[in-house]
């Protein structure tokens, strides 16, 4: 779906467009101005983009949230994104969730976790992944 509305053939409320990403509001949306930024190219998930794309997806979304802050006068913004059926992915063309977020929105925390994880965890889970990182 996500490719036919970047391709035109399939409708959708734009907000602004480049020639890497598109963004278009959410039909189903959990706050008003709840956007959609995607890339052009089609890419299932995060892994399969270039970090480059990666990156203009990003900051189109920084773009689309101030609008959103200056139109609808967003008190604050959630930026979500969903890689795997594992993480809830639904849609399998890479798109970032702009949702604003306003003083009085019902909108439920995303997370909830109380319980810290234990230092000796963390630092197994922090060498794992710099023992993969060639930049470390």
């Amino acid at each position: 779906m996500f490719c036919g509305i970047v391709a035109g053939r399939v409708g959708a409320h734009r907000l602004v467009e480049d020639e890497h990403t598109v963004s278009f509001l959410n039909l189903a949306p959990a706050t008003v101005g709840h956007a959609l930024v995607v890339s052009r190219r089609h890419a299932e998930g995060m892994w399969d983009l270039r970090d480059e794309e990666l990156a203009r997806v990003a900051a189109a979304a920084g773009r689309v949230a101030r609008l959103l802050r200056g139109a609808l006068g967003a008190a604050g913004v959630n930026l979500v994104h969903a890689t795997g059926a594992a993480a809830w992915q639904s849609v399998f063309h890479f798109h970032l969730h702009v949702v604003p977020r306003y003083r009085a929105d019902e909108l439920r925390p995303m997370w909830e976790v109380e319980d810290r994880a234990p230092d000796a965890e963390l630092a197994a889970v922090r060498a794992r992944v710099q023992g993969l990182d060639p930049a470390s």
